[in-house]
């Protein structure tokens, strides 16, 4: 039964991977299209999408079926449930991809950023791909302690954040109508995107060694778990 129940788990771990690189080039993909201008990489995160979701529910399938079967306790149990949710934020994070990609076929052949933003997004393009791609090392290999830095950091996209709306918000913003809405939401899906990155994190830590540090991140805050 213990044989079964690691080969089923082995699978699905291997979906999860496979999900999580899925998303990382939904990532890129969607900054290609929108600081590119690149038409082409926007279909292609679009139509990925299907696999993503695709993957989720097979995943989401093959916990519940394990579950039904196998009635694991304890730290197969914790594994199993973090799975689930993981694959669901993984989800949450290939439609927040896909929304910029729309965004800037919407506007083509237009650019959808204004220049005023442009580096901004650049950054915000290049924190997000770097944590997606953080979380594919950081799932791969359990790795609590990058894990638990990756949370830590979480405020630098948040400060980019609000520094698009100070200058949207800003005397000297020229935008029209149309790229101060898509730069609302843009930055928005920026944002959304890291968040969701931090919580994958979170329930790996969770996962790896049952803390939960979104009911209580002071061991993070005061420089790692004491375990």
């Amino acid at each position: 039964m213990r044989v079964l129940f690691n080969e089923e788990m082995k699978q699905i771990a291997d979906d999860l991977d496979t999900m999580a690189a899925a998303v990382k080039a939904a990532i890129d993909g969607a900054g290609k299209a929108l600081l590119d201008n690149d038409i082409d990489a926007a279909q292609s995160v679009i139509d990925g999408d299907l696999k993503i979701d695709g993957l989720e529910a097979s995943i989401i399938d093959q916990c519940v079926q394990m579950l039904a079967k196998q009635s694991p306790v304890a730290t197969d149990l914790r594994i199993v449930v973090s799975t689930l949710r993981i694959a669901s934020t993984f989800e949450r994070m290939g439609d927040l991809a896909r929304h910029i990609a729309e965004t800037a076929r919407r506007a083509y052949p237009d650019s959808a950023v204004n220049p005023a933003i442009r580096d901004l997004f650049e950054k915000m393009q290049d924190f997000d791909s770097h944590t997606a791609g953080e979380i594919i090392s950081i799932l791969q290999n359990r790795d609590e302690d990058r894990a638990e830095k990756l949370i830590v950091n979480d405020n630098k996209l948040d400060e980019l954040h609000t520094q698009t709306f100070s200058i949207i918000n800003g005397e000297d913003w020229k935008g029209t109508q149309q790229q101060t809405i898509d730069a609302v939401l843009i930055a928005r899906f920026y944002e959304r995107i890291g968040d969701h990155a931090v919580g994958v994190a979170r329930r790996i830590v969770y996962m790896v060694s049952g803390f939960d540090p979104s009911k209580d991140p002071t061991p993070l805050l005061a420089g790692g778990l004491d375990e």
